[in-house]
């Protein structure tokens, strides 16, 4: 067994062994879509993967391997975007536990990395505690707003987070040698009126695909911001009654 955490690397006698020692099971997700000229297009997985692997670590739950597509049409456009459609995100997440189910896993926790599928991962809650009562706790980013304010030194644009400062910094904390620092940007795109109201959306808006000033990023920031939500996730997977 390469770790006690990682089921992708497992044998059916090992993981059916890790299944009586714990009832909890981590999914990361994310997406595959541009992330501007210097971030790479998994950019939301990648972060999403480590985050639950030092969860992992620190709570015993059991890795699932991670689902690197998401909801992404507003960059459906770009060559590398893979986007699902917002229920099948949901079905996945939903046909996830209901197998884990089955072999005695009565917490799922969903750790995201991309907000367009944050709307999937509530509904597949829900359906999932009316359908066979499986606790499906989801996760992005806890107290994001909070932390940004006291480690960023840029502001987000209107409260989203994308190829920015804050993705950025995780990165370059992470896999420093897949960001191209020399053709980061800053960017604020006016926001039209009818934004959120009509199909007008991020895609059509900024013409570098950032959203912010990943200028200012550092792998020292990206460091803090993995142990502030690492800690931030542990504390909330003490906190339930599995």
């Amino acid at each position: 067994m390469a770790n006690k955490y990682e089921m992708i690397y497992m044998t059916r006698d090992e993981i059916e062994k890790r299944f009586k020692e714990t009832s909890i099971a981590i999914l990361p997700i994310g997406a595959l879509e541009q992330h501007g000229h210097h971030l790479p297009l998994g950019t939301d997985v990648i972060i999403a993967e480590e985050l639950s692997k030092r969860v992992c670590t620190e709570t015993g739950a059991l890795l699932l391997p991670a689902v690197s597509f998401g909801y992404s049409w507003v960059w459906r456009n770009i060559p590398g975007t893979i986007s699902l459609k917002q229920h099948n995100v949901e079905e996945i997440i939903k046909d996830t536990a209901t197998s884990l189910n089955r072999y005695g896993v009565k917490t799922l926790i969903v750790i995201n990395g991309h907000d367009a599928n944050n709307a999937s991962m509530k509904y597949a809650a829900r359906e999932l505690e009316d359908e066979i009562g499986i606790k499906v706790i989801y996760l992005f980013y806890p107290d994001m707003n909070d932390v940004i304010e006291k480690i960023m030194e840029s502001d987000t644009w209107h409260g989203l987070i994308h190829a920015c400062e804050f993705e950025t910094s995780l990165m370059l904390a992470i896999k420093p040698e897949v960001v191209h620092m020399e053709k980061a940007v800053k960017e604020y795109p006016n926001k039209p009126l009818l934004y959120g109201k009509s199909t007008i959306s991020l895609g059509d808006l900024s013409k570098s695909g950032v959203y912010g000033d990943p200028t200012k990023a550092t792998k020292e920031k990206g460091e803090k911001l993995l142990k502030i939500f690492t800690e931030k996730i542990v504390n909330i997977i003490k906190s339930i009654d599995s």
